[in-house]
């Protein structure tokens, strides 16, 4: 889909707006002219000079006939009084059509935005991957705001044109010779803005490309502050940015520049065209010696007046060449044809029954060879918990990932009591899944809002019962404003357990039938994960669990454990099935665990051995320090 396309969608989707747009126009032009051609007669009579239609251009003789037959007092004012009369339609005219001008670009503007961000909600997450957040954000707010003022300035030209062609109608109608002349010199000046306007759409590619580098930048600077910071860096990050607010603003400059010489080169050949017409009107106008004064006085008024609008029509000629880069980026990002969109199935998912079977599912991501899955054939049974562990990059997260429809498998698929996952509805079958990952996502809103997000009906005591159960309750009463505490941008203000225990409560207030915990704990420290774990437990319970786990502690308790390796499960089985096949999980155990022996001893078997532990280590510091102290002594 070409720009072009964009901007006649957008032209038929308010056909109204714009026809009114070109109609006040075009009578505004009607009442411009005709005022301007009679001003020049009412001058003239004023100070006493006799206008006689006779060898007048036809066109004076049709301005001229409504006044005739009266005498000379009342013709003088009535023909003041019609040009009052025009200009005040005229600038009526003018003033509304600025009005439904401008609300036709901020409607425009609205709809763009409003498509962009239906878009954004409904693209797949790929997009996002390989797309930057700061590009997006440019892209929904100055790229489309410039591609929006390109249809009122599509108007505005039209409008000029109008009027521009009643003027030289007029023109043509007092002398068609000096006319020629004129149009001549027009076409020179509209020759010699031509560079200027290619010059432009130069810039402004430019300042489009440094204002996408601009906010990008700005974005990653405030999203990584903290890191910054940390490396002190924050001198080399200002000069940074200060070179793209430099190389923005110049660009800027560049494109006004080159805009702004328009009109000075339109008011010399203008001022060029004056004089030489004035050469060349008493050789055109020699038959018309009786209407000579008239005639040339009123030709160069209206050629006088025509200039500017001439001026106008290139100036508005570089703006559109200016915004055209933004026209071009505006379609690029609404297009769909070039993204990837999720098709939905027909089914809604109304409860689960049996179970969810990963039927020897593969995937590959596009533009890649390897594959991240390969036939991984997995079933967890409803209620029960089926935990992934392995090292990382294999392939735990993509799994995962899978299950809400974040991507599609390339290979296989994924059943949900018999029925592929294609062909169930998206959002019923995400509204039934819950998920808690390392990475809690909190919005820069009040624990309250954050906690209730996506169930809108919930009541305050729901919201109190989720934070209770998530071990939440007692710290949210010690924040200064409760539950109506703002947490900051994703946030911030709250620790990394306190963070994952809201999310927690959130999950809990959704009462989802399918849980998706991916590394919940992995991040915390002792304490907090033990209040985490006590709320994943709640969670937990009677639920369909999908765990995620770094720490092999955190799974021990699960149904089924599945470890994976590049892509690939190599083992599958329960904590004590796997240790005792001493294979790749019971290395795993080996790494994180101190004793091997300690997983599978009892426990007071394993309370003597770490007694044991703790004397020896004792006993080793005391034997070093003696030592320590012999060789200074």
């Amino acid at each position: 889909m070409s720009s072009r396309h964009l901007l006649l969608g957008l032209a038929q989707r308010y056909p109204g707006l714009i026809f009114l747009s070109v109609a006040l126009g075009f009578s505004g032009a009607l009442f411009n002219g005709i005022s301007t051609a009679l001003i020049i007669p009412v001058l003239l009579s004023f100070l006493g000079q006799s206008i006689s239609a006779k060898g007048s251009p036809p066109i004076i003789q049709v301005l001229l006939s409504p006044f005739t037959g009266t005498s000379g007092g009342q013709n003088i004012l009535l023909m003041a009084g019609a040009i009052v009369l025009l200009l005040l339609l005229k600038n009526v005219a003018a003033y509304t059509n600025a009005l439904v001008s401008g609300s036709l670009k901020r409607t425009m503007s609205n709809d763009l935005r409003e498509r962009g961000l239906r878009l954004l909600l409904e693209v797949d997450i790929d997009f996002y991957v390989k797309t930057g957040i700061g590009d997006i954000i440019n892209r929904l707010n100055n790229e489309v705001s410039r591609a929006a003022s390109a249809i009122a300035t599509l108007t505005r030209t039209v409008t000029v044109g109008i009027t521009a062609l009643v003027f030289v109608g007029l023109l043509l109608s007092l002398s068609w010779q000096l006319t020629i002349v004129s149009t001549a010199l027009l076409t020179a000046v509209a020759l010699v803005n031509q560079r200027s306007i290619g010059r432009s759409k130069q810039f402004g590619q430019e300042l489009s490309e440094s204002s996408r580098a601009y906010s990008t930048s700005v974005l990653d600077l405030l999203s990584g502050m903290r890191l910054v910071r940390c490396m002190a860096n924050e001198t080399a990050e200002y000069d940074r940015l200060q070179t793209l607010i430099r190389n923005r603003e110049q660009a800027e400059f560049k494109a006004q520049a080159v805009s702004a010489l328009i009109d000075p080169l339109s008011e010399m050949t203008g001022i060029l065209a004056l004089l030489l017409i004035v050469l060349l009107g008493r050789t055109f106008l020699v038959n018309q010696v009786e209407a000579f004064s008239a005639v040339l006085l009123t030709y160069l008024f209206l050629l006088f007046r025509t200039l500017p609008l001439i001026a106008q029509l290139n100036s508005a000629r570089s703006q559109l060449a200016n915004v055209s880069p933004s026209i071009a980026i505006a379609n690029d990002f609404l297009r769909q044809d070039n993204k990837p969109f999720m098709k939905n199935g027909s089914i809604p998912f109304t409860s689960l029954k049996q179970g969810i079977h990963f039927n020897r599912v593969s995937l590959t991501y596009p533009g890649q060879k390897k594959p991240v899955l390969s036939e991984v054939d997995l079933y967890l049974p409803k209620n029960t918990t089926l935990a992934l562990v392995g090292s990382s990059g294999a392939g735990k997260s993509t799994l995962a990932d899978l299950l809400p429809r974040f991507y599609d498998p390339t290979e296989g698929n994924i059943l949900i009591d018999g029925e592929d996952l294609r062909q169930l509805d998206c959002k019923s079958l995400r509204r039934s899944m819950g998920i808690v990952s390392q990475d809690t996502f909190l919005f820069n809103a009040s624990i309250r809002d954050n906690i209730a997000y996506g169930c809108s009906q919930t009541t305050d005591s729901e919201i109190m019962e989720a934070a209770k159960q998530a071990n939440a309750y007692e710290f949210i009463l010690q924040l200064p404003q409760g539950f109506e505490t703002q947490i900051g941008d994703r946030g911030v203000l709250l620790s990394g357990g306190q963070r994952q225990r809201i999310a927690i409560a959130r999950a809990l207030l959704q009462n989802p039938e399918i849980l998706i915990l991916d590394e919940a704990t992995s991040a915390l420290d002792t304490v907090s994960e033990r209040l985490v774990q006590e709320a994943i437990d709640t969670l937990s319970r009677d639920r369909t669990t999908l765990v995620i786990a770094h720490r092999l502690s955190t799974v021990q308790k699960a149904d089924q454990i599945a470890v994976m390796d590049q892509g690939r499960v190599v083992e599958l089985g329960s904590h004590q099935k796997l240790i005792t096949q001493k294979g790749y999980y019971a290395r795993l155990c080996e790494m994180q665990f101190e004793h091997k022996t300690a997983l599978t001893l009892e426990p007071k078997q394993t309370h003597l051995i770490k007694i044991s532990h703790q004397f020896r280590t004792l006993l080793t510091s005391l034997v070093g320090g003696l030592g320590l102290m012999l060789m200074v002594s």
